[in-house]
């Protein structure tokens, strides 16, 4: 893992906020890239969050590129551009809870603080045969003190990344590798037989069902987009689109949404229909094809054009989604005849 031996706070912090809920597999090119485009802190704060948001595209948890960003800011402006080094201060930062400031204190700099996420979390409750999730308050509060209470004041950062690898690599959530394991014959789960039993299994969230219609609308090789407001996606960029309340029909709801944009345009139902999921959201998307009637509005900070083969803005998975229909209504747009306007 490229981040592995490093004692540059600045690598550790990003790595660990790409990690968090990202498999390593998927993190690891996105970290390589995004170092390539922000190599320091100061460069990651100096950018504009359109450009962060762009370089994190794809990875998801939209909310952790723009935390770190902000206290990439705090950190450039009040500490001098370095990774403060104790918990009080670093703990203070946009984004930043109690797992990364134990991770980036004790290996970027040897402070005897504990990590505690689902990979640590499963080890030791495995190690003692706690029935104990990590996703349970309570249950999280006796383990972060289990955890505490084994860090050594003596390479403190070696130690946690060998338990959050030893959770990662060999005493994984289904078919632990035990006889590969070096905490074996401490493992009270591993002499019960009963490994698999540890941790418990955390209820489930229900899935939700939601219905949305998109407005595709292309010009010059070109997809009209909108960006997203609220704490889910804030500041991604998509088709413009609206959630539809049980019953209700889309092309009126769309229309008033493109009206209120300064987008008047006549639209077409398509046929087509994208399924979706995000974490417990299951979204079916109505695809409409549109057409404006009149210029969008110049300077617009939330409508743009942007290219559907090489999106230059920060896209959700839900819009590269829909490239393909994105796609095909540019190829529909270009091919269309085009009406002369009379002179007089």
């Amino acid at each position: 893992m490229p981040w592995r031996g490093s004692k540059d706070p600045y690598r550790i912090w990003l790595s660990e906020v790409m990690l968090q809920q990202t498999q390593v597999a998927t993190a690891t090119p996105y970290y390589r890239a995004f170092l390539h485009r922000f190599p320091d802190l100061d460069a990651l704060a100096r950018a504009p969050i359109d450009d962060v948001l762009h370089a994190w595209a794809g990875l998801g948890y939209y909310r952790r590129a723009r935390m770190l960003h902000a206290a990439a800011q705090v950190v450039a402006r009040e500490h001098g551009g370095r990774v403060p080094d104790t918990a009080e201060v670093f703990g203070a930062l946009p984004g930043v809870g109690r797992y990364t400031m134990g991770a980036v204190l004790s290996i970027g700099y040897g402070r005897p603080l504990a990590v505690l996420d689902g990979n640590v979390a499963r080890v030791l409750s495995r190690l003692e045969a706690l029935p104990l999730a990590v996703k349970r308050p309570a249950d999280a509060r006796v383990l972060w003190t289990r955890a505490a209470a084994l860090v050594p004041a003596r390479d403190p950062g070696d130690w946690n990344q060998a338990l959050m690898e030893l959770g990662a690599l060999v005493c994984t959530p289904r078919a632990p590798r035990c006889d590969a394991c070096p905490a074996r014959r401490w493992c009270a789960a591993f002499a019960r037989g009963a490994v698999a039993a540890f941790p418990p299994a955390p209820p489930k969230r229900a899935s939700e069902r939601v219905r949305r219609a998109v407005a595709l609308i292309a010009r010059a090789g070109r997809v009209l987009m909108t960006r997203r407001e609220g704490a889910l996606l804030d500041g991604l960029w998509e088709p413009p689109g609206v959630e539809l309340a049980d019953g209700m029909a889309a092309k009126p709801a769309l229309v008033a949404l493109l009206r209120a944009l300064g987008l008047p345009a006549r639209l077409a139902a398509s046929g087509e229909r994208v399924r979706h999921t995000i974490t417990h959201r299951r979204i079916e998307v109505e695809v409409w094809r549109g057409t404006l009637t009149d210029a969008p509005p110049r300077g617009s900070k939330r409508v743009r054009w942007v290219s559907a083969k090489s999106p230059e803005v920060a896209v959700t998975a839900l819009g590269r989604r829909l490239g393909p229909f994105a796609l095909a209504a540019i190829r529909r747009a270009e091919s269309a005849p085009r009406t002369r306007r009379r002179v007089r």
